[in-house]
């Protein structure tokens, strides 16, 4: 039996820190754009390579607060494919779901990291998704996937519905939500803890992002999901259940590169979930665990166990969810 399946694709994301002593790059935050000159070289600080994709990150993040993980995934039989499959292994995530395609390639980034924020340049390579059998598991993590997806969901929710015992959280990627928002919106009945950032939850709910949070927390509660999280980047985060509503601002702990404080965030708070907690502690779980991964470089890097998730929630104790 496992407490957790994931369901999504997995990547290697390639980190490029760039010098912002470089005359050549500017950054205007109100447009949300990072500007290089054309045709000219740029010096870059340092650079590394981690493992990535929603999936992956959650079911190292859950494994690391003492859960038994497995990953539903498809890799290509290439050197990025072996370095994903290398680093499940050694976070001793069960690898008997994974797939691999034949003269293929694994999906890759490229990561811009630049004044503590990153920009993504992602490749997803061609895939035909399919759910293998899947063992017996107290919950399923749905998430990113690319083109196809839709063959997969379905058979996900025939599975859901053979296996009622079996609880579902979700965040769709940028994918699922540029092509598959209706089929998304559809699958919300069948989810007991939905997870989403600011942006995607006003698209969900058919509202605009200038909706109130609240107003967008309410609104997606009546699609049928038990509880509703929105992320909302430094402000901080917002969770729902029933009629009470909560906001827990972030510890203050200084951002060396955001890449995977979202995913950290769900695998904090999914497992704090599976472990018994309720909304408010899944919350400090979270964000603990969000405050680990953005000291360091890579999704993976920084994940806390669950005494480390504690020590920080100790650290920050006067901060905490607030009833909204």
């Amino acid at each position: 039996m496992f407490d957790l399946i994931t369901i999504g694709d997995s990547l290697v994301d390639i980190f490029f820190v760039i010098d912002e002593g470089n005359t050549g790059c500017t950054l205007d935050k109100n447009q949300k754009k990072l500007c290089f000159n054309y045709a000219e070289k740029m010096s870059i600080e340092q650079s590394t390579h981690s493992v990535g994709g929603n999936a992956a990150n959650v079911a190292v993040g859950a494994k690391k607060t003492g859960l038994h993980t497995a990953i539903v995934t498809e890799l290509g039989d290439d050197i990025n494919g072996q370095v994903v499959l290398d680093a499940l292994q050694k976070a001793e995530i069960d690898l008997s779901l994974i797939k691999i395609h034949k003269n293929k390639e694994t999906r890759y980034s490229v990561v811009l990291n630049y004044a503590s924020e990153r920009t993504i340049l992602s490749y997803h390579a061609e895939r035909k998704y399919a759910l293998p059998t899947l063992p017996d598991t107290k919950w399923i993590y749905y998430t990113s996937l690319g083109k196809h997806f839709d063959i997969l969901q379905k058979q996900l929710v025939s599975y859901l519905k053979k296996n009622p015992d079996v609880r579902l959280a979700m965040n769709p990627g940028s994918y699922q939500f540029s092509h598959g928002l209706e089929t998304i919106q559809q699958l919300l009945s069948q989810v007991s803890v939905l997870i989403v950032n600011k942006e995607e939850a006003a698209k969900l709910a058919n509202k605009t992002t200038r909706s109130s949070i609240p107003s967008l927390l309410k609104t997606l509660l009546t699609k049928g999901p038990h509880t509703v999280v929105i992320t909302d980047g430094t402000r901080g985060s917002y969770a729902a259940q029933g009629k009470e509503q909560y906001m827990m601002p972030p510890y203050p702990i200084k951002a060396e590169a955001k890449t995977g404080a979202g995913d950290a965030y769900t695998s904090g708070f999914l497992s704090a979930i599976i472990h018994g907690k309720d909304v408010k502690e899944a919350m400090m779980w979270g964000t603990a665990n969000a405050g680990g991964v953005i000291q360091k470089f890579g999704a993976q890097e920084g994940l806390l166990s669950k005494k480390g998730i504690l020590s920080i929630i100790e650290t920050h104790r006067t901060v905490h969810p607030k009833k909204l």
